[in-house]
């Protein structure tokens, strides 16, 4: 049988401007998220995301796994928006016994790091919860790095690249909030160690959200222990407890084969972020432990 996941390229395309086209025009039956998984890239959201994809209680965005329209489509609307989702009708027939409808959700990595997207969802999605998923922030930059570069959006090597990274960010974050339609190649795909700075971005988050509906994981426990951390998961979000069959692992790789010096640099540079990161959670970081 060939899943969705599997389709040829073509296919998946034609499917997404099919289910665009049809949920412009259906957008006021259909859901609206009732959480978001926002973060952080290369963090292990992919395996988060298929994890909460398989729960009976959960649906998921038509041909997307996020919309990306807080941070880099905000300009196209909430009818555009809400388009991507299930309508409403369907999600209860899934549900099964037609009295109420399980949680929508969609995930995009840019939304945490964004300096516009945590704002825009507080005013549009009134009573949302968040979920983010963290990752040491040295093994997160390499990662990263390998990611734009696999995909032509970087053409320095890594050393280089972090070299280059305060030039290219600089006045980037007043550009977006001055000219909000801006979309900055560089703050979104050039930022790899300004992402890895997570306690500035929980810090925005958490000015705009109350603490009982974010939640934070990091990724080093949930790909050692991912039971308890999907059971944590579903509590917060009210979900009945269900776990798939087996987790998948994405960027639960080795240590990246970046030279010791730079390494060290990184990890003292990260350092008062992650205390700081410690304090505002009540929890050491996985990484730090």
């Amino acid at each position: 049988m060939i899943t969705r996941r599997d389709a040829p390229q073509w296919v998946k395309e034609a499917g997404r401007a099919a289910s665009r086209n049809a949920g412009r025009l259906t957008s006021g039956a259909r859901m609206l998220p009732d959480f978001l998984l926002v973060g952080t890239q290369r963090g292990g959201t992919t395996s988060l995301f298929r994890a909460l994809a398989e729960h009976p209680g959960v649906v998921t965005p038509n041909f997307h796994k996020g919309v990306h329209y807080f941070d880099v489509m905000y300009h196209r609307g909430q009818s555009w928006y809400q388009g991507h989702f299930p309508v409403r009708a369907v999600a209860r027939r899934r549900a099964g016994d037609g009295t109420g409808a399980p949680l929508a959700f969609e995930s995009a990595g840019y939304y945490m790091h964004h300096p516009l997207a945590p704002g825009r969802i507080a005013r549009d999605l009134p009573g949302v919860r968040l979920l983010t998923i963290l990752r040491d922030p040295v093994e997160r930059a390499y990662s990263a790095h390998k990611h734009e570069l696999a995909r032509g959006f970087e053409t320095e090597p890594f050393e280089r690249a972090l070299e280059l990274e305060s030039e290219r960010l600089t006045g980037e974050v007043d550009r977006i909030r001055a000219e909000p339609g801006y979309l900055s190649h560089s703050h979104r795909h050039h930022s790899y160690v300004d992402r890895g700075q997570y306690v500035e971005q929980l810090e925005a988050i958490f000015r705009l959200f109350p603490r009982e509906r974010v939640l934070v994981i990091f990724a080093e426990d949930f790909f050692s222990e991912p039971e308890t951390c999907y059971d944590r998961v579903v509590d917060f979000l009210g979900l009945a407890h269900w776990r798939p069959a087996s987790f998948e692992r994405h960027n639960a790789r080795p240590r990246s084969p970046m030279p010791e010096d730079l390494r060290n640099s990184l990890t003292e540079h990260f350092r008062p972020y992650d205390e700081r990161l410690a304090a505002l959670l009540g929890e050491v970081p996985a990484w730090r432990r």
